[in-house]
């Protein structure tokens, strides 16, 4: 056989595995993906809501230019209110961006050390969380302890607990799903630990310390640790796919991702984080070398992603109040937020 037969074969064989590939793939991603780009974000973002998103709204930040907000749909659909810019919005995990700052600055000033143990810090879990004489603070931060993930219990999401105590319960004596610093896995449980040995270390609540060292300084005054704190008329709604009920109502306490806060307040955190300026001398190195510098945030309701393009120096926060069971619309909001950032950079040429 010819190589350039053999060339051919290849070809034929790739383009099948590619298109029964797709057979698996919902025709709404591949549609959301190849059509072509609109010329400005506030198309994308109303052809957004034509794909099944309820509610939308997009925060642009770009260097020298004042920040854009672009909206489409319902903050509250039953009510029939439209999308507000300035609406609060659940934010989970993007919460442990905040959480990951308060540990470098109590690890800059001594409070904390990234090697002592999970057992060293709260003896109690000693012997109910296994390795727990191993798990540095270090591998919690960065997602590598082994300790299970407790929002991957069976029904979690479908009856959820009512406070820290009642989570941490779903995986004590559970083993551990690999050896400490082994491999990379993501798991809510470190960050519900780490708040713990924070409000340990402080002797007061950790939330306090975020807001005295990180909201205040910046100026974040539409950003809350929970959701006690907040009127929920001011909390866009939050839906899931085929049930009727306002996610909003749901009360999420873990420092995994219990945050509320405005596009406008995270687009500025985010700047912060990258630029530096949120630091004081020395806790950046900690920082980079423990954790990232963007994130998504995903509970029932409530989707988001919050990241710096360092290319066009620019911070990009994209919220939408709409998830379903499948998870395929978490794909397809990654797609629309990657479709906004190419048309912003080609704005920027």
């Amino acid at each position: 056989m010819t190589k350039n037969k053999t060339k051919q074969i290849f070809r034929i064989v790739f383009i099948i595995a590619s298109l029964s590939s797709l057979a698996f793939v919902p025709w709404i991603l591949v549609k959301a993906w190849v059509l072509p780009l609109p010329n400005t974000v506030q198309e994308q973002v109303n052809e957004a809501i034509d794909y099944g998103f309820d509610g939308m709204i997009v925060y642009v930040d770009k260097t020298g230019q004042p920040p854009a907000f672009y909206t489409a749909g319902w903050k509250d659909r039953k009510k029939k209110i439209p999308t507000d810019p300035n609406a609060l919005f659940k934010i989970g995990s993007i919460t442990k961006l905040y959480v990951a700052v308060a540990v470098t600055k109590l690890v800059s000033n001594k409070q904390l050390s990234l090697d002592k143990t999970l057992a060293e810090y709260l003896p109690e879990l000693k012997g109910r969380i296994e390795n727990a004489d191993k798990i540095t603070l270090r591998m919690m931060v960065q997602h590598r302890s082994g300790i299970p993930n407790f929002t991957d219990t069976p029904g979690y999401w479908e009856e959820s607990t009512k406070n820290n105590k009642e989570t941490l319960a779903l995986i004590v004596d559970k083993p551990a799903d690999f050896a400490p610093d082994k491999k990379y896995s993501y798991s809510n449980t470190n960050y519900l630990l780490i708040g713990e040995i924070l409000d340990t270390t402080l002797g007061h609540s950790h939330h306090q310390y975020i807001k005295n060292e990180i909201l205040m300084p910046l100026g974040l005054n539409n950003t809350y640790c929970l959701q006690s704190e907040v009127n929920l008329d001011d909390v866009m709604s939050g839906y899931y796919v085929d049930y009727e009920e306002d996610m909003k109502y749901n009360n999420f306490t873990s420092p995994a991702g219990s945050m509320i806060a405005t596009a406008k307040d995270v687009g500025t955190f985010i700047r912060a984080l990258n630029d530096g300026s949120l630091f004081k001398n020395g806790e950046q190195e900690i920082y980079s070398s423990i954790y990232v510098y963007e994130h998504g945030g995903l509970l029932p309701g409530y989707q988001s992603f919050a990241k710096y393009h360092k290319e066009t120096d620019m911070v990009i926060v994209q919220f939408m109040n709409t998830t379903n069971f499948d998870g395929y619309n978490w794909n397809l909001s990654e797609i629309i937020y990657n479709r906004i950032v190419k048309i912003e950079s080609k704005k920027r040429k």
